[in-house]
């Protein structure tokens, strides 16, 4: 009974902490932000992409700092790895069992990251 409260405590924790990101993406005015949802997955080695896009590369630097200073001051939590700062055509930001990718529309574009992924179940956010 033990361990099937850790679970869902576990699983509650990075729901929250899903919204809490999503909140910080649109604070900024990030757009076409898409969940997915990597849990069903044998090969996945986390369990949540979140991917958006910012309008310029000040954008896409502007909601990477949110997302870091929020999860810092709100739920005491730091990124594992940060990637991607100093251009800010794709920041990827590692939560351990979530990883947050900040896109300039282009570089999305081209990676095309939802197709690669596009066997995970996917929740598209309404932008603001």
């Amino acid at each position: 009974m033990v361990n099937t409260n850790k679970a869902i405590q576990a699983n509650e924790e990075s729901e929250n902490l899903q919204d809490l990101i999503i909140d910080c993406i649109t604070d900024i005015k990030g757009k076409n932000i898409v969940l997915l949802d990597l849990r069903a997955l044998n090969d996945a080695s986390l369990d949540f992409f979140i991917i958006c896009e910012g309008d310029s590369t000040t954008q896409v630097r502007g909601i990477a700092n949110n997302i870091d200073r929020r999860l810092k001051t709100e739920r005491n939590l730091y990124s594992g790895h940060v990637e991607g700062l100093e251009h800010a055509k794709w920041i990827c930001m590692d939560y351990f069992d979530t990883v947050v990718h900040i896109f300039h529309p282009e570089a999305r574009q081209f990676y095309e990251l939802e197709q690669l992924w596009s066997d995970a179940r996917r929740t598209d956010i309404e932008d603001s």
